[in-house]
C-alpha cells in the first residue's frame, strides 16, 4: 500500500496574489491555450462512463472535439470529431454508442472503431487514393487510475509516465480504476478557471463560505503532500468519523483496504491541466475545468462509487451528491464574486496566508510555465 508522507511546504512571507491581467486578458488567456492546454495532459473524464466497446462520448476543450471511446478490443482511444473528406464534424450527441463504425452523415464516410477509414462512397474509383493515408486524427490518450488522459496540442506530448510520475501509484489503495459513476453535473462560471483551481486548494475560507462542510472536516487539520509544480494537495481530517456527507455518515462501501488514518480522512488533490480529485473513504468525487474565456469557465463534477455498492442495503449516494452539490454552489459563488473584484480597476495584489501556501505554489508553477 502506498503510504502518506507528509512534505513541508515552501512558503514566503508576503508571497503575493497575481495581477489583474492574468484573469481578464485576452492575451494571456490566449498563452494559456498554448502553454499549458496544449502541453499538459488534459483530463477527459472517467472510463467507467464507456464501459462497454463502441460507448463514446463527446470530449471539448477550447475549440477542438474530440471523441472518446472504447474500440472491439476495449481499448480507450481518442479521435478528433473531423471527417478526414471535408472536415465535417461527425457527432452532434455528446455520447452515446456506436454499433461496428463510425460514420459520417454528410457523404457516408465510414471509420472502424479503430479510426481506420472503411467505407468511402465512390473513391475505389479514384486513382491514386490510399484509403490507409485518411484514418481519423487520433490524440494520444494515457489511463491513471480509471481517469482518462488526452492530449490535443500538435506537438509530441512528454511521456506521461514522466510528466506524472509523482501520481503513478500514489493513490492506488482508493482502487479508483475500478469504480463506477453514479452522476455528474455540469456548472456554468463567470469566473476564470484559475480561481476554482485556487480556491480548491485552500479550506482558508471553509469556516465562513462552508458551515455544512466545517461541520464534519477540521480545516485546521490540513496537511499538504504534494507542495510545488504542476500537482498540489495534501488531506482534512473527518471529525464525524465518517465521510463528507450530508449527514456526516459513509453512504456506501470502502472504495479498498484502507488503514486507520485513511478512513477518517479526505483527500484532495489538483492536477495540472484541469482535474480535482476529492477522495474519501467511500466515494470519489472529481471536478473536471475546462476554461471557456478570461472571465467564464465550466466545471464539471462526477461521483464515482465502489462497482458493488449499489447492491448494498444502505448505499446511500445522494447523502455524498447533495453535500458536494452544496459545497460547489458556495463555491462557485465566492469564485464569481473573486472574478467580480479584479476586473475592478481597484484591485491590486494581496498577500497570501500560510493556510494559502498552495496558492502561492500554483501561482508559481503558473507563472514558470507563462514564462513570467
Amino acid at each position: 500500500m502506498v503510504t502518506y508522507h507528509k512534505t513541508t511546504d515552501t512558503f514566503t512571507a508576503g508571497t503575493m496574489t497575481l495581477s489583474q491581467k492574468y484573469y481578464t486578458s485576452d492575451k494571456v488567456f490566449e498563452q494559456e491555450k498554448e502553454r499549458i492546454f496544449n502541453t499538459y495532459w488534459t483530463c477527459a473524464g472517467h472510463q467507467s462512463r464507456i464501459p462497454n466497446p463502441g460507448d463514446y462520448f463527446l470530449f471539448n476543450l477550447l475549440g477542438e472535439s474530440l471523441i472518446i471511446l472504447r474500440d472491439k478490443d476495449n481499448q480507450i482511444r481518442a479521435f478528433y470529431n473531423v471527417c478526414r473528406h471535408r472536415g465535417t464534424r461527425i457527432c452532434e450527441a455528446a455520447e452515446g454508442k456506436f454499433s461496428n463504425s463510425i460514420q459520417c452523415s454528410y457523404h457516408a464516410w465510414t471509420y472502424g472503431l479503430d479510426g481506420k477509414l472503411i467505407g468511402a462512397p465512390f473513391m475505389k474509383e479514384v486513382e491514386g487514393f490510399r484509403w490507409e493515408d485518411y484514418p481519423l486524427r487520433a490524440a494520444p490518450v494515457e489511463i491513471w487510475e480509471g481517469f482518462i488522459f488526452v492530449h490535443i496540442g500538435l506537438n509530441e506530448p512528454e511521456p506521461f509516465a514522466e510528466t506524472y510520475a509523482p501520481l503513478i501509484g500514489r493513490l492506488s489503495q482508493w482502487n479508483m480504476g475500478e469504480l463506477k459513476s453514479h452522476q455528474r453535473i455540469s456548472y456554468d462560471l463567470k469566473s476564470n478557471w484559475k480561481y476554482v483551481i485556487q480556491n480548491f486548494n485552500e479550506c482558508y475560507h471553509c469556516p465562513t463560505i462552508h458551515p455544512l462542510l466545517n461541520k464534519y472536516a477540521n480545516y485546521t487539520s490540513a496537511e499538504n503532500d504534494l507542495v510545488e509544480g504542476p500537482f498540489l494537495g495534501g488531506f482534512l481530517s473527518i471529525t464525524s468519523g465518517g465521510s463528507m456527507t450530508v449527514t456526516g455518515r459513509t453512504c456506501a462501501l470502502p472504495l479498498g483496504e484502507l488503514d486507520e488514518n485513511e478512513s477518517q480522512r479526505g483527500y484532495y488533490y489538483s492536477i495540472l491541466s484541469n482535474l480535482l480529485l476529492n477522495i474519501h473513504p467511500d466515494y470519489v468525487m472529481f471536478h473536471l475545468v475546462f476554461p471557456e474565456s478570461p472571465g467564464r469557465s465550466t466545471v464539471v463534477s462526477e461521483w464515482l462509487f465502489h462497482p458493488e455498492a449499489a447492491k448494498q442495503p444502505d448505499y446511500r449516494p445522494q447523502e455524498a451528491v447533495d453535500f458536494w452539490h452544496e459545497t460547489n454552489l458556495q463555491d462557485w459563488h465566492v469564485c464569481e464574486l473573486g472574478q467580480q473584484g479584479v476586473e475592478s480597476k481597484a484591485y491590486t495584489p494581496g498577500w497570501y496566508t500560510p493556510r494559502e501556501s498552495l496558492l502561492a505554489a500554483f501561482d508559481e508553477h503558473y507563472l514558470k510555465v507563462m514564462g513570467n
